[in-house]
């Protein structure tokens, strides 16, 4: 398909208006949708690619689509649009709708990702380096890609889709793209070039440019076979009795690793005083917005706000600290565990919701444990009934198990660890109360934790220096 095709996609106005009430329905109640609790107003159509002739059995459209909501900007969402004339009964559950006017009249339309045609379309232009448009197919020059796999899409995703080819790869791909380097192609692309061995080397990945602006819109990565998701096998052993421990270390062990891997492969920076004054005043200026948003949040403001204010002492008194590229997102759910007992650490695009540039900045290293030790938080009170000291031997399991790898446990930073941990819950607070309320006493137990000044509950007490493993 020529670029000039493309163009004339993107220009025809019936085109998109064709779909524009389906999407209106449909798109909302995508579980990656990221605009929830906010009507659609309108959409602007970023760039089209027709990947099937419509004039077939099977017609199929790469869509780049602005979903606009008013007070704030549209998002672009990546959509892949199969048309048919009727759906056979096993794509009923991709029904987006059918269509009334302008050229698709009379076709049924659907999210063309079930549809096993399309999904082995995008696995065969990856594997011959295909341009289709504006969308470019790029793979590692080393790395092949074996035809004839047969896909099958996962269900268990959340803000992206997921495609499994024959247990042998599985295609990432992003449904809220945003412009630039997307650090879920970055980073592991930097950590496979390090030889890292926690994290699944990209075999390749689609982008696009609009606009002299590229995107990243899919990764492919091999599938690690019989792995079990870090959060499921917490749950699994939480529910069973057993102690997690163990697999708390080695996931510590595999995220300093990871760490390590990162400082060597990417820049690192100081923060100084003026960076860390920043860094303290956008926690303050969170901790003001959520105690306006949440009023359960309000007793605890001062006792959280000394978290932030202990911080930015220690910068006013000369202390500084080291950032770099971290993971960005890091919880329980992030993590696999193969059938060996080895840990992966996956998924480095960061909170989505965060701009792109925020996203890709250099942090302190504690903004990874942080987010992990509020992981074990959370396994901690899915139990019922629930297991007393449980969150608390993983936190230190873990803590010890990062230590052994780097050198520096991180416990032995309390200022900065209860900061970062403090600034995690109340992020916490606020999502669960606009989209959880019954998860809402988990991040409020810490809240009322962290709020005591100079807390240091039991299972952070930093254990003795550890001998290094790894230079």
């Amino acid at each position: 398909m020529s670029e000039a095709v493309t163009r004339t996609l993107t220009s025809t106005p019936g085109f998109l208006a064709s779909l524009d009430p389906l999407l209106r329905e449909w798109l909302p109640r995508q579980r990656w949708f990221a605009g929830k609790g906010r009507p659609v107003t309108g959409f602007s159509l970023v760039a089209a690619t027709e990947l099937l002739p419509v004039e077939g059995k099977l017609g199929l459209y790469h869509l780049l689509v602005r979903a606009h909501q008013s007070p704030l900007p549209g998002d672009c969402y990546q959509l892949l649009i199969g048309v048919r004339e009727a759906l056979p009964p096993r794509l009923a559950p991709a029904l987006i709708g059918h269509v009334d006017q302008g050229p698709l009249t009379g076709r049924t339309v659907y999210e063309a990702l079930y549809d096993l045609r399309p999904a082995e379309l995008l696995l065969e232009a990856l594997r011959t380096r295909a341009r289709i448009g504006g969308l470019r197919f790029e793979r590692e020059p080393d790395q092949e890609i074996r035809s004839g796999l047969v896909p099958r899409v996962m269900t268990a995703e959340q803000s992206n889709s997921s495609i499994v080819y024959g247990d042998t790869f599985i295609l990432k791909l992003l449904r809220r793209v945003v412009p630039g380097v997307n650090p879920d192609l970055e980073l592991p692309l930097a950590l496979a070039r390090e030889g890292c061995p926690r994290v699944p080397a990209p075999t390749a990945w689609i982008r696009a440019e609009q606009a002299g602006e590229p995107y990243v819109l899919g990764v492919l990565q091999p599938f690690v076979q019989g792995a079990s998701d870090g959060w499921e096998l917490a749950l699994s052993e939480l529910a069973k009795g057993e102690d997690f421990a163990m697999e708390a270390r080695a996931l510590g062990r595999a995220t300093a690793e990871v760490h390590t891997a990162l400082a060597r492969a990417l820049p690192t920076v100081t923060l100084g005083h003026a960076q860390l004054e920043l860094m303290v005043g956008g926690m303050v200026e969170r901790l003001d917005a959520a105690t306006q948003s949440v009023p359960a949040l309000r007793p605890y403001a001062p006792g959280l706000r000394s978290a932030f204010e202990a911080l930015g002492t220690l910068a006013a008194e000369g202390r500084t600290w080291t950032a770099q590229r971290v993971h960005g997102d890091l919880h329980l759910g992030q993590c696999l565990r193969s059938p060996a007992g080895q840990w992966w650490l996956i998924d480095f695009e960061g909170e989505p919701a965060k701009p792109l540039a925020e996203r890709r900045m250099p942090q302190p290293l504690l903004r990874d444990i942080a987010g992990m030790l509020r992981s074990f938080d959370y396994a901690a009170h899915s139990a019922e009934p629930p297991i007393p000291g449980w969150a608390e031997t993983c936190r230190a399991a873990y803590c010890s198990g990062y230590a052994e790898v780097s050198g520096v446990d991180p416990r032995t930073d309390p200022v900065l660890l209860r900061a970062c941990e403090t600034d995690k819950a109340i992020y916490e607070v606020v999502y669960e109360a606009r989209h959880r309320p019954d998860w809402l006493p988990v991040p409020l137990s810490a809240v009322r934790r962290l709020a005591v000044d100079g807390d240091t509950s039991p299972s952070l007490s930093p254990s003795p220096p550890p001998r290094r493993l790894h230079p």
